[in-house]
């Protein structure tokens, strides 16, 4: 069969540039808040975000789907983002001043608790394994789905609901016993 170069083609598929660019606008703001859970600043977040979709960007030409959705491909990139930013700021102690700046509009006492909140949290979240870390932290801080989460953890969807059942279980009793 011969294709009539003048006869417009009927492919619908998106290219690669097209899917990425609208994947910024879906995905920005998800990987930024993912970045920030795990780094503890809002603004660095915000560039590893920007810088996700830079090397994206970069890589694109290398980029094949394998079955693997590029939202994936992009929380994947994210992570090791996240990992080599905490590498480099492993060696230097930091206090991020959104941290311990106030609104105006709340009480010093409200901010307290919220922050001995956190930290409860943070703590118990440390007593979890790594990829029960890992899929709280896709699900729940990237709103991420069971089954994008499992594409990026190279798991089946139904392990990674599972896992989330298991640290959301631990979770709760360690958050009780204290």
């Amino acid at each position: 069969m011969t294709v009539d170069p003048k006869k417009p083609t009927t492919d619908t598929r998106q290219s690669p540039e097209a899917e990425l660019a609208g994947l910024y606008t879906e995905y920005y703001d998800k990987i930024a808040h993912y970045a920030s859970v795990h780094i503890g600043n809002k603004t660095d977040a915000e560039d590893i975000a920007g810088e996700v979709f830079l090397k994206a960007l970069e890589s694109l030409g290398s980029y094949e789907k394998r079955g693997i959705p590029m939202q994936a491909w992009l929380f994947k990139i994210a992570h090791n983002l996240v990992v080599d930013y905490l590498r480099r700021v492993s060696k230097r102690k930091t206090i991020d001043i959104e941290s311990v700046t106030l609104r105006s509009n709340e009480s010093p006492e409200l901010v307290a608790e919220i922050n001995i909140e956190v930290e409860r949290v943070k703590k118990a979240m440390e007593q979890l394994t790594r990829e029960q870390r890992e899929v709280l932290s896709l699900r729940f801080f990237g709103e991420l789905t069971s089954k994008e989460t499992a594409a990026i953890m190279g798991k089946s969807d139904g392990a990674v609901r599972e896992m989330q059942r298991a640290a959301t279980s631990k979770l709760r009793v360690l958050l009780t016993l204290k």
